[in-house]
């Protein structure tokens, strides 16, 4: 008897996330905030990567009453519109305390309009999250054949115009400031971080001016082959 054809399953559909590179010191060999995953975790584990993390649902509410560059929302709102756009922004800077301590904040009085963990540890700070510190520079997609999937805006921003305190958790450990350098040449690191990377002190060392007409690169596999292209 004749079997049926096994049918390959679609591909994963990618959620939503976002993650921030930060960088300080020097212009031709900067510090950049990293930690590394355990190898517990179900995705990239053991390796270095930059404090991000997926879109949730209660980002979109927080980030409406938050500023952002016209620049980048321009650049980010080409694929998924405005509101997405300031959410994917806070959502970096969320991720970025929840997994380091740190805050990338301006001096002010907070009146969130959710209350979590991270509202009010800016509220306790007496910070108000800044998207507007943050730059666009990459879009990166998970390959189809992996059973995980994200869809990731990497921005950037100045370290040391940072505040809070370096903490571990369970989602990064090692969390340090390590010579880029030394990051590219010693520290296991994906290839999507080292291309972000690249990217990232690019733009460190030129100090680009704003553009809403920028394109973006993004970054895809097919096949096994990366391609990049921009948007």
């Amino acid at each position: 008897m004749t079997q049926p054809e096994s049918r390959s399953q679609p591909p994963v559909r990618p959620r939503h996330a976002a993650s921030l590179v930060l960088l300080r010191g020097e212009k031709q060999n900067p510090d950049v905030l990293l930690g590394r995953r355990p190898m517990s975790a179900r995705f990239m584990p053991g390796v270095y990567v930059f404090p991000g993390g997926a879109l949730e649902r209660g980002d979109h509410a927080v980030a409406s009453m938050l500023d952002l560059r016209h620049d980048v929302e321009v650049r980010l709102a080409r694929h998924g519109g405005s509101r997405r756009a300031r959410a994917l922004a806070w959502t970096a800077i969320r991720e970025t305390w929840e997994e380091t301590g740190v805050l990338v904040g301006k001096t002010g009085t907070f009146e969130p309009t959710r209350n979590t963990a991270a509202t009010r540890a800016f509220c306790d700070a007496g910070l108000i999250p800044s998207p507007a510190q943050l730059d666009y520079i990459v879009r990166a997609v998970t390959p189809t054949h992996s059973p995980i999937r994200f869809d990731t805006r990497f921005f950037m921003a100045d370290g040391g115009k940072v505040g809070g305190a370096l903490f571990e958790t369970n989602e990064l450990e090692d969390i340090g400031w390590h010579p880029l350098r030394h990051v590219m040449s010693h520290l296991k690191i994906m290839g999507v971080t080292q291309f972000v990377l690249e990217e990232a002190w690019r733009n460190w060392r030129l100090e680009r001016p704003e553009c809403a007409d920028g394109k973006t690169p993004v970054l895809t596999r097919r096949k096994g082959i990366r391609v990049i292209q921009r948007e």
